[in-house]
């Protein structure tokens, strides 16, 4: 967010159609028609936050999105069909209405299950052929630091902060991020080399246009979980969010995706320079190592802005002025399960401790998966 010159950060803006909007995929508001309206995006689709890009894309800088991956699938590993606002309803045999804004002949459309189409073997809302048009990065943490500290925000006193009064596993997220992981790469949209293996050939976006108006330098990272305010964050980064770039390119006919480019929260915290600067190598930007401070007046006013739809998750990040290594006796060693165990039943009791684990267990395979992907320096 500190190179406004150059780049445009857009913050988590697919939440806005998963939790608030027409095709809301979330359970969390469907039966709370207030905090929806309270939110202000009820008419927020997947169109329109595409169709936000595009206009912002139109400024001349390039896109740097932060977001979630699970916010563009069903929960709980539904099969996915194509939003309706960016595809088209299924009128009967061998006829289709294009939808727009989430609506039918003026009618709003009702929430998942869509009335579309899907694509074969895209596990997501999205069409294969606009997800073409970003370059993804991935962004993990470990669910023993993750997950107690989401579970944080969803429980008295904070939830009355952050409005989320109770905890979903199923936004853990590291089961959608996998799938999208997997599915990019066998579409050939991602890979086969990766930052870990190629440091000395690492290609730039060359930012030519791609379709929907978005432009091809446009960076979006994904992750599975929010970040919060606590154990997740540290000197000021949340755990979830960088963007990638966009396209595949071609050569001699034969189709090649980005480079794939997986972050750990915990290697950043680490060595923030590094794996920045990594990062950026990786996807096209170049590196200053003034992108480790926002300590002015215009860089904290743009993360209030940007980190305020979401209140209690960031709280770290917006009070912090800089990224500088963990000292040596803050870096992350995870205790025994007995410990970490103990430490949960104090905080949250026994019940609020057996599902923090529960869901931990249930996402570190996920998670270990993704790891054998990530930059090492």
């Amino acid at each position: 967010m500190t190179q406004r010159d150059t780049l445009k950060c857009v913050h988590e803006p697919f939440g806005d159609a998963f939790y608030y909007g027409s095709e809301r995929l979330s359970s969390r508001y469907e039966d709370n028609l207030a905090g929806r309206e309270d939110s202000g995006f009820t008419q927020s689709t997947y169109r329109t936050i595409l169709d936000r890009f595009q206009r912002e894309a139109s400024e001349g800088k390039r896109l740097l999105i932060k977001d979630m991956a699970y916010y563009l699938f069903p929960p709980e590993a539904a099969p996915a069909s194509i939003a309706p606002s960016v595809g088209r309803v299924k009128r009967g045999v061998g006829t289709t209405e294009a939808v727009v804004n989430g609506t039918t002949n003026g009618t709003p459309k009702a929430p998942y299950p869509y009335d579309t189409d899907a694509e074969p073997n895209n596990p997501t809302v999205i069409p294969r052929d606009t997800l073409g048009n970003f370059h993804f990065t991935f962004l993990i943490r470990h669910p023993r630091s993750s997950i107690p500290s989401y579970y944080r925000c969803c429980v008295p006193p904070l939830d009355r902060v952050t409005g989320f009064y109770n905890f979903m596993p199923s936004e853990a997220g590291y089961d959608e991020l996998r799938r999208l992981f997997d599915y990019l790469r066998s579409i050939g949209q991602v890979g086969p080399e990766t930052a870990r293996e190629k440091p000395n050939k690492r290609s730039a976006s060359n930012g030519v246009d791609l379709s929907n108006g978005i432009h091809s330098s446009n960076v979006v990272v994904t992750n599975g979980i929010h970040s919060s305010n606590g154990n997740h964050c540290s000197n000021g980064v949340s755990s979830n969010g960088v963007s990638s770039l966009n396209g595949v390119h071609s050569s001699n006919g034969f189709t090649r995706g980005v480079e794939v480019c997986v972050i750990d929260a915990d290697d950043l915290l680490d060595n923030p320079a590094g794996i920045v600067e990594a990062f950026c190598k990786s996807t096209g930007i170049d590196f200053t190592p003034d992108m480790l401070e926002w300590s002015t007046e215009a860089d904290q006013q743009q993360a209030e802005e940007a980190f305020s739809k979401w209140p209690g998750f960031h709280d770290d990040a917006m009070n912090s002025c800089d990224l500088k290594p963990r000292q040596h006796h803050k870096k992350k060693k995870f205790k025994s399960i007995e410990h970490e165990d103990t430490e949960w039943i104090e905080k949250y009791g026994e019940g609020g401790a057996k599902i923090i684990r529960q869901t931990v267990d249930a996402n570190i395979a996920d998670y270990e998966y993704l790891k054998q992907f990530a930059i090492n320096v």
